[in-house]
């Protein structure tokens, strides 16, 4: 009631004037308390990363020792990171976009008083740990929760209302996770309520804008990646992109079996559990000491490789690509919190820069860019898995802040969404969130 004597509708406005004068202070309020949460969660990350990488460099100090030390540290981590959310709040699991795609479809209940703590540590903790998950899908369930409180506080709203809310919330926290607001509001409209009306829409709009203002001026101006793309391919090389989608839908196809086999493991007696566990914190520690960088999120080794900084041989692509691809299932099965939107974009970029790398050597008079074929691969492989194309081309689009890159990503993410469609690659949330409905029918 407070929030509606704060911002009351003018009389002689329309019923429809009236909701969207009703939902402006709450988006306003929802998308800064998000983008706030967001700086607070990206700094503490940042500061996690940091001390992983100072830990691994005094573990090379010690040798032996220094290895085995490490290992119990990432060993640590990762069963404390889990078991968090197994005790305190076992819906904060992996990025929770399937848990708010559940309830916005009515199904389960949102304990966002438990949710947002274990979802800020859990991933806190796993990702100062290694495991190679980010910080997206968090930012995207926490700030549908801070959405799920304002609806709660909001309760002679009606349902539909209340859920714009928690929408709008999950759209502000990928807005503040990227500095990309379209991406965020379309991630919405595309992958969450799945329908274009004009209040969701005006809703999450202004949430984004809130958020990203925010984070902008805590932050900077500049987008989660800092990518410098020469210009637009020539026509004559856009046929090369259609590559790009058909390798991004059938390695998204095995990507998605993966993950979704892999929800198997955090359900297994504690014996089993431990042992995978185990292997995981072995991956993790022997990946961290020979190239720390392949940890986490990855957002930093990207960056480097889309801004020329690192030159690697095709078969050394090809090994990184293979290691963040098992280590993303490993990460996204332990149990813990953490999302793989950003570890989708980085694997993207992996086989988009071998793909570019291998047409530079065959073909070397075609001059290929393979920092395009970089950023096009992370859109189609994007689109290949969450089935979300126009998302995945906008948040390109909006990290490149280059509109010429339209044509290669249209082509890319379609070609992509086609073959993963006629694979019958399932949307990895929305099976996702099927498959956390049967096993927790009552939650």
């Amino acid at each position: 009631m407070a929030l509606k004597r704060a911002f009351p509708a003018p009389k002689s406005a329309t019923f429809k004037e009236q909701q969207r004068h009703r939902l402006m202070l709450p988006a306003v309020l929802i998308g800064m308390l998000t983008g706030g949460l967001s700086v607070g969660f990206h700094l503490c990350i940042d500061a996690g990363e940091a001390l992983r990488n100072h830990l691994i460099g005094l573990a090379h100090a010690g040798a032996l020792w220094g290895i085995v030390a490490l290992s119990l540290l990432v060993f640590s981590a990762v069963v404390i990171s889990a078991e968090v959310v197994r005790w305190l709040a076992p819906e904060a699991a992996g990025s929770g976009i399937p848990h708010l795609k559940a309830i916005l479809q009515g199904q389960g209940s949102f304990r966002y008083w438990r949710v947002l703590p274990v979802k800020f540590i859990s991933t806190l903790i796993g990702s100062t740990g290694g495991l190679v998950l980010g910080r997206e899908g968090p930012s995207v369930h926490m700030g549908s929760a801070i959405g799920q409180a304002f609806a709660d506080r909001l309760s002679h709203w009606k349902s539909a209302d209340r859920s714009i809310l928690v929408a709008a919330g999950g759209g502000a926290g990928l807005a503040a996770a990227f500095n990309a607001p379209l991406s965020g509001l379309v991630f919405v409209l595309e992958e969450l309520e799945r329908q274009c009306a004009s209040l969701e829409f005006f809703a999450a709009a202004i949430a984004c804008l809130a958020a990203d203002m925010l984070c902008r001026l805590m932050l900077g101006q500049h987008p989660e990646f800092h990518v410098v793309v020469s210009g637009a391919p020539p026509l004559n090389l856009l046929i090369a992109f259609v590559p790009v989608g058909i390798l991004s839908s059938l390695l998204g196809n095995l990507f998605t079996r993966a993950l979704l086999w892999g929800q198997r493991l955090p359900r297994l007696a504690l014996g089993p559990k431990m042992v995978f566990w185990g292997f995981l914190a072995g991956a993790i520690t022997l990946t961290g000491w020979v190239n720390p960088e392949l940890l986490g999120g990855g957002q930093n080794f990207v960056n480097r490789v889309l801004q020329g900084g690192e030159t690697f041989s095709l078969q050394t692509i090809a090994l990184f690509f293979l290691i963040r691809f098992v280590l993303t299932i490993g990460s996204a099965s332990s149990g813990a919190a953490g999302g793989f939107f950003m570890p989708i974009l980085v694997i993207g970029a992996l086989l988009g820069w071998g793909l570019g790398e291998a047409a530079h050597a065959v073909f070397p008079a075609l001059h290929v860019d393979a920092k395009l074929f970089a950023v096009v691969g992370m859109a189609a492989f994007f689109s290949a898995v969450v089935k979300a194309p126009l998302t995945g081309i906008i948040l390109i689009i909006e990290m490149t802040a280059n509109y010429a890159l339209i044509l290669p990503l249209l082509i890319a993410c379609f070609s992509a969404l086609f073959i993963a469609d006629w694979l019958g690659s399932p949307p990895i949330y929305d099976a996702l969130s099927r498959m956390n409905l049967a096993n927790n029918p009552k939650a």
